[in-house]
């Protein structure tokens, strides 16, 4: 009886063991810039999703992406074309969409997905390379000097770093609203689309968004990455 339950012991701890080993060597899903474009080197044969909106994709997007938008009616059809037993790399803007697109390819029986973590933004943040789709020349937005010109002036500036598709960015929007028109008398709002001012962004290191900076007499004196509410930016303007 004792050897039975001492075998059993040991049988029980091998397979635990095997499942501890399992769940080690579980596979990184959501990657750093730097690692997303390792991994598409070790499959250079697998698709690159960019589930952005047509007009961002043209915009700038990684070497031989393939445009998905998830915002689309055909996402769920187009994705259905593609191999679900091989790799396959996704991204956004900012991490949001992509997050979504992947969970619905695994739902839908995809069995490797990478995701791109902070999207294209961190991509462009760690200076990694992208295309321009020859039918729309990049837009080369504000420039650095411009920038600096909006703080030439005595009111306290607020900058909002947003996109369209960014979901905490609407959802400050209608703070950032009411701070404009409350305030017009002593603050000055600028709100800066990441996507039309990519050069913009990589100069002031502006990788995810929505991001805010506060300056008061021509100087940077508060930054947030992420949403904040009405009263956390009031606090910082007073």
């Amino acid at each position: 009886m004792k050897k039975y339950i001492i075998v059993a012991l040991t049988t029980f701890t091998v397979i635990l063991n095997s499942c501890s080993t399992g769940q080690s060597q579980k596979v990184k899903a959501n990657l750093t810039a730097v690692e997303f474009s390792e991994k598409i080197k070790e499959f250079p044969n697998a698709p690159v999703i960019d589930v952005r909106t047509p007009d961002e994709f043209s915009s700038g997007h990684l070497q031989n992406a393939q445009n998905i938008d998830i915002s689309g009616g055909d996402f769920k059809q187009q994705i259905e074309t593609l191999d679900k037993s091989k790799p396959v790399f996704v991204y956004c803007l900012s991490g949001g969409r992509s997050a979504s697109a992947a969970s619905a390819m695994r739902g839908a029986g995809f069995k490797e997905v990478y995701e791109l973590d902070g999207g294209i933004m961190k991509w462009r943040g760690a200076n990694l390379p992208e295309t321009i789709s020859l039918e729309k020349p990049k837009a080369t937005g504000m420039s650095k000097a411009d920038y600096e010109k909006l703080f030439d002036t005595d009111k306290v500036v607020l900058v909002d770093f947003y996109a369209d598709w960014c979901g905490p960015c609407k959802q400050m929007k209608p703070d950032i609203d009411a701070i404009t028109k409350e305030m017009a008398d002593k603050v000055t709002v600028v709100r800066i689309n990441a996507d039309d001012n990519v050069e913009l962004c990589k100069e002031l290191q502006i990788d995810a968004l929505p991001t805010i900076k506060v300056y008061k007499n021509n100087a940077l004196t508060w930054t947030n990455v992420g949403f904040i509410d009405k009263a956390g930016m009031m606090a910082k303007i007073q």
